[in-house]
């Protein structure tokens, strides 16, 4: 059994939580021991993609020992457009 952590950040707070797993276990399955599902509702693993330390994979995944799983939530904005945004006003 090996640590494994499940990180989500909503916009009014951020969480991690700590999950001892078998390499054998999906992203998926870590997910759902880690009970992050519970603190936010709002999470939807069919919509928002989820990764391991900024590299994205699938929920079927296996995991490995010390492997931090994220979950990504929609971008509010395009980058583009948030850095067009900045430089209009700063005009």
């Amino acid at each position: 059994m090996d640590k494994i952590e499940v990180a989500f950040a909503s916009p009014s707070k951020q969480m991690i939580f700590s999950v001892t797993a078998a390499e054998t276990n999906t992203v998926q399955q870590v997910i759902n021991e880690s009970g992050i599902l519970n603190e936010f509702p709002e999470i939807n693993l069919l919509k928002m993609s989820v990764g391991v330390f900024g590299k994205l994979c699938k929920l079927d995944a296996k995991v490995k020992a010390g492997d931090r799983i994220e979950i990504y939530r929609p971008l509010v904005q395009n980058p583009m457009d948030a850095r067009r945004n900045r430089a209009v006003k700063t005009r």
